[in-house]
Order: structure tokens, then C-alpha cells, then sequence
């Protein structure tokens, strides 16, 4: 069930990702969609640019403009044509969302202004959340693994720290050893012996 639309500005997004395609396609679509729900078209954004890309000149001036409350819905032909990734899309929305800005996906059937779009809204929410933290979990893991054959994150001069001598610096500190002379038995400095002293964990 539709609400009632507070302000009926729309601006249209469209992406391509080469200048071997046309974005004409999309743009039609798009202002057909909007006249049929009776919105002013207030801007068009359209960018030739890969997908992955961070910046797209024309996708950071629409994000500009969302700020300045230039429209009141945002509509895309789908979401691959907007977003990166799920997290990339998820972040954007909850943006628009707090903007006061309805975000509709035409070829997704995706209307925030709607019921159905929130819920839809709410489950993508979830699933973007998930992803990232499977990849805080991920790189987690992955600092796990290096630091088990020898990495350490840190100043030059640390890197050769082992799970071993990180043990050891802690096991002489309660033995009442100074800094300097753990480093002396251990070939560190004194600074790398405080600073290794001091982590809990490896």
C-alpha cells in the first residue's frame, strides 16, 4: 500500500560500463516509471563506469545532492546499475532512509514508498549486516594466519616477532626482567619489548 508522498522530486540514476553501451535504454525506462507515478523529474545522473568502481562522478554529485535535499526519491533500473555490493547498497539506503529520500529499483520491483519495498528494505538491511561481519570475521582469520608464521603488524624492525618470542617477553616480565634486558636476550629493543609487553594477545 502506497503512503502518502510527502514531496514527488525524482531524480534517475543509470550506469554503463563502457562507451560501448548506451544508457538509453535505462533512462527511458526510468522517466516512463516516474511519469506513470505522476513524479517530477528533477535530475538525471548517469555515469560510464565500471561497477566496482569507489567514485563515479556523477553517482558522488546525486549523493551530494541527497544531502542538499534536491529530491525526494531516487530511482534506478537495478541495483547492480547503483551499488557495488550488498553492504554498498545497504549503507546508501540507510542514507536515503535517514535523508527522508525513497529509493525505488524498477527492474526489481523495489519501492520504498511502499510497505512491501520497507520490508524488502528491512531483510536487505539484515543480509548487509551478515556480509559484513563475515568480513571483519574474515580478516580476522586472515591476521590470525599471518601472525602464526611470523608476521606482526607494527613498526619496521617487528616484523620477525614469532608467537614464541611474544610468549617469552611475557614470561620474563614475570620474572621482574627491565625492558632492556629482555630486548638483550632476545635481539629487540626495548621499545619493541614494552609495546609486545603491554598486548595481551599475539
Amino acid at each position: 500500500m502506497k503512503k502518502e508522498a510527502t514531496g514527488n522530486r525524482c531524480a534517475i540514476y543509470a550506469r554503463v560500463s563502457t562507451n560501448q553501451q548506451d544508457a538509453d535504454m535505462q533512462v527511458k525506462e526510468l522517466r516512463a516509471y516516474a511519469k506513470l507515478h505522476g513524479w517530477r523529474l528533477d535530475g538525471e545522473y548517469i555515469d560510464q563506469a565500471s561497477g566496482a568502481k569507489r567514485n563515479r562522478p556523477r553517482l558522488d554529485q546525486l549523493m551530494a545532492d541527497a544531502v542538499k535535499h534536491r529530491f525526494d526519491i531516487l530511482a534506478v533500473w537495478k541495483f547492480d546499475r547503483f551499488a557495488r555490493s550488498t553492504i554498498h547498497l545497504v549503507e546508501a539506503l540507510e542514507r536515503f532512509k535517514a535523508l527522508g529520500i525513497d529509493f525505488v529499483s524498477k527492474t526489481e520491483g523495489i519501492d520504498t514508498t511502499t510497505d512491501v519495498g520497507k520490508f524488502v528494505f528491512t531483510n536487505l538491511a539484515a543480509v548487509g549486516e551478515l556480509e559484513r561481519s563475515m568480513i571483519r570475521q574474515r580478516v580476522k582469520a586472515g591476521l590470525r594466519a599471518k601472525r602464526a608464521t611470523g608476521w606482526h603488524p607494527g613498526p619496521k624492525g617487528a616484523k620477525h616477532i614469532t608467537l614464541a618470542m611474544f610468549n617469552k617477553v611475557h614470561e620474563l616480565r614475570k620474572q621482574n626482567l627491565t625492558y632492556r634486558a629482555i630486548g638483550k636476550k632476545l635481539g629487540l629493543t626495548a621499545m619493541t619489548v614494552w609495546k609486545l609487553a603491554k598486548r595481551m594477545e599475539f
